[in-house]
């Protein structure tokens, strides 16, 4: 019997898909090394372009890395939800004296009915297009933090710079107010007091250098290099970014990935849903086998169906629960769309608000503060002015600059803000006015 009924099972195996299938993925996990990589990183010795940033950041950062392998991990749930249920073998030998015994050999074969795997397929896709835009946004977001640092470091080396100017001119006060002192001019308190406004400014110098080198290393992060090796972010920072109007991104929020992700997080909830609705049918197990009788000495054929009855058990719990968790998705799209919205009206707003602030300290504060500290410092040299008229246009030159650098990186960071929650570069750069040199 036995040699009759190995024929029988091996056709049965051999012609059933999901054997077919079986073959077919193990020779697809040959390949288990992935295409996407995150190694860590340095960037060359050398100055450091926005562009060349986004190259390194884009294609280094550890957070988009684990982005894109969870999506290869994703694109793994299609492969396993196109299989079909895997054949039973079974045997049964009653009696244990040979003459008596009797023994059946049976495949049982599952189908599945009610549209289970298609439906399997349709929400591991959906989890495959939701994977795919959180990678999106994941992108954006670094895109946004890579532009906001590099002009951060931008602004910190010209703050430094500035703080040297200051250092240097702090001198020149003090060895002038020296020579007056000398000469007998004026009293020893003036130069005291130059050397208390230096020690002052060289303490803002070490502050500045200590933001510029928090700023470097946060910008060199972003790429996983906790220690920086370019020499110097080298672009504009008097660039300032273009304002569109705010109904103009508003047209473009419809195509933001975190709201093309709420979006197809509802798809995936619902494609789960008929996941659910579908389990509710119950599948045929289709029995194919033979029995052999040795007292009787003859072999019998074997064929049986067999249907659970959903009586007790019709998933209806699991199926309220995808229903349920399909409708949270719908309200999370609402409220993703309506923060996101909001979160781009004030970007809008700091962006204009920002440059509004560096038009007018260009147009009027700069140039005023520049003149008056240069008018002090040649009347204090020419003894038409006291110290401290010179020390105070110096503090109001220095404070309008710092302010005006302030102005920059915040229109920089809002523009930032703007394309990291539309996705796209949603402003381009435009230059500012020349800035009055010191």
């Amino acid at each position: 019997m036995r040699r009759r009924l190995l024929p029988l099972g091996l056709a049965v195996l051999f012609f059933n898909p999901s054997f077919a299938q079986t073959v077919d993925t193990g020779r697809g996990d040959a390949s288990e090394t992935s295409n996407i990589r995150a190694p860590r990183t340095t960037e060359p010795v050398a100055p450091l372009t926005l562009k060349a940033a986004l190259e390194l950041a884009l294609g280094a950062n550890p957070g988009l890395s684990a982005a894109g392998r969870e999506l290869e991990a994703v694109e793994a749930t299609i492969t396993q939800a196109q299989v079909r249920p895997n054949p039973q073998i079974s045997t049964l030998i009653e009696d244990t004296r040979s003459a008596t015994r009797t023994t059946t050999l049976q495949l049982n074969q599952p189908i599945e009915l009610g549209g289970k795997r298609g439906a399997r397929i349709e929400a591991a896709e959906r989890g495959r297009d939701a994977a795919s835009a959180e990678l999106d946004a994941k992108r954006a977001e670094i895109r946004a933090a890579v532009i906001a640092a590099f002009f951060d470091a931008l602004v910190a080396q010209e703050r430094l710079r500035l703080a040297q100017l200051s250092v240097e001119l702090a001198q020149r006060a003090t060895t002038a107010a020296s020579r007056r002192v000398t000469a007998g001019k004026v009293s020893p308190v003036e130069e005291t007091k130059a050397r208390v406004a230096e020690a002052g400014v060289r303490v803002e110098f070490t502050q500045a250098a200590s933001e510029l080198t928090t700023a470097r290393k946060r910008l060199a992060a972003i790429w996983g290099n906790p220690s920086p090796r370019f020499e110097r972010a080298e672009g504009q920072v008097e660039t300032l970014p273009a304002l569109p109007t705010l109904a103009e991104l508003t047209t473009r929020l419809t195509n933001a990935p975190s709201l093309l992700r709420a979006g197809l997080e509802v798809d995936r909830r619902l494609a789960m849903a008929q996941v659910e609705r579908s389990r509710r049918i119950p599948d045929v197990t289709v029995s194919l086998g033979a029995k052999r009788d040795e007292q009787l000495g003859q072999n019998q054929a074997i064929l049986g169906l067999s249907i659970p009855i959903p009586v007790f058990d019709r998933n209806q719990g699991n199926l309220l629960e995808a229903l349920r968790r399909t409708d949270k998705a719908r309200d999370e799209l609402t409220a993703t769309e309506v923060r996101l919205g909001g979160e781009l009206a004030q970007a809008h707003e700091r962006l204009n608000a920002a440059r509004l602030e560096v038009e007018s300290l260009q147009k009027d504060i700069l140039p005023g503060a520049q003149s008056a500290y240069e008018a002090a410092t040649k009347g204090f040299e020419l003894g038409k002015f006291s110290f401290l008229e010179v020390l105070d246009a110096q503090r109001t030159s220095f404070q309008a600059k710092s302010q005006y650098l302030r102005a920059l990186a915040e229109a920089h960071r809002s523009a930032a803000e703007i394309e990291r929650i539309l996705g796209a570069a949603s402003t381009q750069s435009i230059p500012a006015p020349a800035a009055t040199q010191q």
